[in-house]
């Protein structure tokens, strides 16, 4: 199982980034997928879920309304779009798998 993120970039408050991640090694299409992230010092925290077809979602309180996952089975891709972003979304953001594989992440820092 691979699972490569990218996407993270430096941006200012109240901007715009979208993360991708690319699974290889399993059967992507039939896999529940997840985001998660993990700021310094803190926990990781979890951000999003899209099952396998993408019919359903769920987000953290903390990005509910800012952020939206999406995926494309035919690219064996995982989206993460977020806007509004604030500094408390700084952190390594990660791609996981429902049985625990996740990526080496991705940093995405927002400050000014």
């Amino acid at each position: 199982v691979q699972l490569v993120e990218s996407g993270g970039d430096l941006v200012q408050p109240g901007g715009s980034l979208t993360l991708s991640c690319t699974g290889s090694g399993f059967t992507f299409s039939s896999n529940e997928m997840r985001w998660m992230r993990q700021a310094p010092g803190k926990r990781l925290e979890w951000v999003s879920t899209i099952s396998s077809r993408g019919q359903y979602t769920a987000y953290a309180d903390s990005v509910k309304g800012r952020f939206t996952i999406s995926r494309d089975n035919a690219k064996n891709t995982l989206y993460l779009q977020m806007k509004s972003l604030q500094p408390e979304d700084t952190a390594q953001y990660y791609c996981r798998t429902a049985s625990g594989f996740r990526g080496q992440g991705t940093q995405v820092t927002v400050s000014s």
